[in-house]
């Protein structure tokens, strides 16, 4: 079986993009390669979504924001975006999802955490379904 490869796609990748890759490399435990992007990345990460991985044992503070390329569209076998609209690659065979999520940029740390918890049920749907594996 070969690895999988996941991107997850937002604005700036600096909030909702982080806190899905970070919680794919932890709950996949390295079954499933993690990439993420933005299309207008922002110069840090969120400090909010820091905070709230944190809670959950999930250390980001060392990621940077990156810029969305074709290559990495082109690698991933699952494009996950989170509200960059048209901005996204589109390749033919391509699995393409996209979450509605609100996004954390200017929240506090109570807003966020209902927007992580939402993440963090998506990411282990997708977990089961990408590997085969029972939820929780």
């Amino acid at each position: 079986m070969t690895t999988p490869t996941v991107l997850f796609v937002c604005i700036h990748n600096a909030g909702r993009s982080q806190m899905a890759a970070g919680y794919l490399q932890h709950l996949s435990g390295g079954r499933i390669e993690v990439l993420s992007a933005g299309s207008k990345p922002g110069n840090e990460i969120n400090p909010v979504a820091v905070a709230a991985m944190a809670e959950e044992g999930i250390d980001i503070a060392g990621n940077q924001p990156k810029v969305l390329t074709t290559e990495a569209v082109q690698a991933s076998d699952v494009v996950i975006t989170m509200g960059c609209g048209d901005e996204c690659p589109f390749f033919p065979g391509k699995r393409y999802e996209d979450w509605k999520l609100d996004d954390p940029a200017g929240q506090g740390i109570d807003a966020v955490r209902p927007i992580r918890d939402e993440i963090r049920l998506r990411v282990e749907a997708l977990i089961a379904d990408l590997l085969g594996t029972p939820r929780g």
